[in-house]
């Protein structure tokens, strides 16, 4: 079991119930916070809270982005080359999404920040492969990593290769 934060314009257009987190999260990888990039067409940006790792996808339907998350994150996870023990036990236990209103200001600005970089990166792009942005984003060194491991990439391998 997995908690979404998501900001109110997400939830706004994605439709679960608020879950009120009765439950803590069962994931390795811990909470994610979700908000919506209003490009055309409109795009789904996740940030891990642990390791402030980004995922991005498409939100349309909107009324599936929640079906579709954990083979959005297994393929991000593939893409930075983890084990598959490791992503497949990630991907079965965020099968099940609670949504709730974000909690972490910290979280949420690094997602805004991730948010000013991608519109940066990719303004006047006619063909947007959101994987590649999402790697790239990866390596951006962010504030609250700076005592430890400095990017998302890394932070992600050391969380990864400690949960075995």
């Amino acid at each position: 079991m997995v908690v979404i934060h998501g900001t109110a314009r997400f939830r706004d257009r994605v439709p679960a119930p608020d879950s009120g987190v009765d439950r803590p999260t069962t994931t390795a990888l811990g909470n994610w916070y979700a908000t919506v990039l209003f490009w055309r067409p409109q795009v789904a940006l996740f940030v891990n809270e642990a390791t402030l790792l980004p995922v991005l996808m498409p939100l349309a339907p909107a009324s599936s982005v929640l079906t579709r998350f954990p083979d959005a994150v297994a393929g991000t996870l593939r893409a930075h080359g983890l084990r598959v023990a490791f992503i497949e036990r990630e991907a079965e236990q965020l099968a099940d999404c609670r949504l709730a209103k974000t909690e972490s200001r910290s979280v949420v600005g690094s997602m805004n920040g991730f948010r000013a970089l991608a519109e940066h990166y990719y303004r006047d792009r006619e063909e947007l492969d959101l994987m590649k942005l999402a790697l790239r984003l990866a390596e951006t060194p962010c504030g609250p990593l700076y005592s430890t491991y400095i990017s998302p990439d890394r932070a992600l391998l050391a969380l990864a290769t400690a949960g075995g």
